[in-house]
């Protein structure tokens, strides 16, 4: 592997006695300093007093950084559905009901954030009855397990509700106005970020068949439309993440990025999809397209990730969607491929530092989108190379696992790992406290419970 591959590389994390560390370069000499502190952690038993020379264990329960799946698939099984034919989306996420909690434990076991579906067409395909309890219910179920929890998306040009081309242009804008009012605000504590408008590059010239949203971007334009739906999205909840998200990686993107931020538009961070059905890009295309979107200074989400296990589609095709064909079979070939591919794309990703999400399209080859096998799991269940060798990384290589380091005279540990949430526990106590910014310039101070300890 080249150098540049290479340059995006992560060491393991190394223990000794009294602190848990990880190297700020990998091999290469890549600074990884944005993904990694150190902190001074000051460890007190129930009643205040340092615990002077102790032995205490500490290690990581999440990762600052999201690493993302969508949650299709559980839908039913959060809402007990299992078995009774709910209803699913086209693009993704149809896994058959007996492999829901086996691929459930797979899930959570490597991801801590989730996009759910919220495509116009499919959550209100009549006026009025939108489907929010089942989501409500699948986003607070993925919610009680610590997920971060996206919904995608509440304006798009695809799968929008049939019924608005019974309106007016005018009607049409107001009523997607009102849908964004109302789900922003029946969803605010539990979905706190958003796709906002997906694909606006394609969406004023898009004529594969009508579509109230095509209509509003021809009458009013892109930025114009924009401005509308962040503005709903931004009064229904001030708090929210929110997202302008596209698979144009063109100039034409980056065009309508700066037309965007020079009126005043506020975005919280970029989404880039990066469907790779035709082929991984590498780490050159990738560094230097993060790095053409990176110069915006806001946040970017890779928020559609796929690489596949079976055969390329064929480049000649300009519209992934296009390309249907009966059977897709991944290959024992393919998935060497996928799990080398899926390794070098994450670490390229994480080495970047203006990357805060990536968002894998599925985690299973059942039901996936246009049939393809992009998943980590085969249609059977059974897990592909790919899903262990990014589970080597998230929580492995990328992970401090639980060790035993033993305090100083003060009672502190050093502890130097990636950023997020770590648990420390002694003598049957334990407590919590989180590495980042804050902590690593003034130290951290964990109380271990009264309950427990001895």
């Amino acid at each position: 592997m080249t150098k540049l591959a290479h340059a995006s590389y992560l060491q393991a994390l190394s223990r000794s006695s009294r602190s848990a560390t990880a190297s700020e370069t990998d091999e290469w000499g890549t600074p990884l300093q944005h993904r990694i502190a150190k902190s001074s952690v000051t460890v007190l038993g129930p009643n205040g007093t340092p615990l002077a020379g102790t032995a205490v264990t500490v290690g990581q329960t999440r990762h600052a950084f999201l690493f993302g799946c969508i949650g299709f698939d559980f839908i039913p099984l959060a809402n007990d559905e299992l078995g009774q034919g709910s209803p699913s989306s086209v693009f993704g996420g149809d896994a058959p009901a007996e492999q829901a909690e086996h691929l459930a434990g797979l899930w959570f076991d490597l991801f801590n954030f989730a996009t759910l579906p919220f495509y116009w067409g499919d959550f209100e395909p009549v006026r009025g009855k939108p489907d929010t309890a089942r989501l409500l219910n699948a986003a607070r179920w993925f919610q009680d397990s610590g997920v971060v929890v996206k919904g995608h998306p509440l304006a798009w040009h695809t799968v929008t509700a049939p019924w608005l081309l019974e309106l007016s242009d005018e009607e049409i804008l107001e009523a997607q106005r009102a849908r964004i009012r109302r789900d922003v605000t029946d969803f605010a504590g539990v979905i706190d970020m958003w796709d906002v408008i997906n694909e606006v590059v394609i969406m004023p010239v898009f004529d594969k068949y009508d579509n109230g949203l095509t209509r509003l971007a021809r009458r009013y334009g892109r930025i114009p439309l924009i401005r509308a739906v962040f503005d709903e999205t931004r009064a229904a909840n001030p708090h929210a993440t929110l997202l302008l998200n596209d698979f144009d990686m063109s100039t034409a993107y980056e065009c309508l990025i700066e037309g965007v931020l020079e009126a005043g538009i506020k975005i919280d961070a970029l989404g880039l999809q990066s469907h790779m059905h035709q082929g991984y890009w590498g780490e050159e295309k990738t560094l230097a397209t993060l790095d053409r979107f990176a110069r915006y200074g806001l946040p970017l989400h890779l928020t559609e990730s796929t690489l596949l296990s079976g055969h390329i589609m064929p480049p000649e095709i300009e519209d992934l969607n296009d390309y249907q064909i009966p059977d897709w079979p991944t290959t024992s070939e393919g998935e060497a491929r996928q799990a080398d591919e899926v390794v070098r794309h994450y670490r390229t990703l994480v080495s970047h530092p203006s990357v805060e999400a990536i968002t894998y399209w599925g985690i299973s080859d059942a039901g996936a989108w246009l049939g393809a096998p992009v998943g980590f799991v085969r249609a059977d269940g059974t897990p592909k190379p790919s899903y262990g060798a990014l589970r080597d990384l998230v929580k492995g290589e990328w992970w401090l696992a639980p060790t035993s380091v033993v305090t100083d005279e003060l009672g502190r540990v050093e502890v130097e790992g990636f950023l997020g949430d770590y648990e420390l526990s002694a003598g049957g106590g334990t407590g919590s406290f989180t590495l980042d910014r804050a902590s690593a310039d003034s130290g951290a101070t964990v109380q271990l419970s009264r309950t427990t300890a001895r």
